[in-house]
């Protein structure tokens, strides 16, 4: 089974500076209330660790790969439940440049595998939740500083 959340945000800047603040992971804690933390080099082929909590949620560690990091454009990660096929997430991050001085800031999961239909409604409540609250804090980091 698959499943897809996707959410979007209109942010008044550059996606050079949204790409700055959504790079910056060591403030990560600082500001982002859905993903805690993220360590390692965020380069295509290498495992990061990833530690989410989706509000009402208990925080998840993680490791996934990175399938792409195309500087001031997308961030995309594959990570997976124990082992590929239970419960897989393709996460992404990106930015569409409006050449109107605003960005279109959209965050996605393409989820995949035999545990979907039992995550599917703790994913459209909590986890969309948390895409939300992540994606009006970036706003409004991007938008003041």
């Amino acid at each position: 089974m698959a499943y897809q959340i996707q959410t979007s945000i209109n942010i008044q800047s550059t996606p050079q500076k949204i790409w700055s603040i959504l790079t910056d992971f060591k403030n990560y804690p600082n500001w982002n209330p859905f993903i805690k933390s993220i360590e390692g080099t965020p380069k295509v082929g290498n495992k990061i660790i990833a530690k989410i909590q989706p509000p009402n949620s208990n925080l998840m560690s993680f490791t996934p790969k990175v399938l792409v990091f195309d500087e001031n454009k997308e961030f995309v990660w594959l990570g997976h439940l124990l082992f590929k096929g239970l419960f897989d997430g393709e996460h992404r991050f990106k930015l569409i440049d409006n050449q109107d001085g605003t960005t279109t800031f959209v965050q996605s999961e393409n989820f995949k595998g035999l545990f979907v239909p039992i995550f599917k409604s703790q994913l459209d409540k909590n986890t969309r939740t948390g895409f939300e609250l992540m994606n009006q804090k970036l706003k409004e980091l991007a938008e003041n500083e």
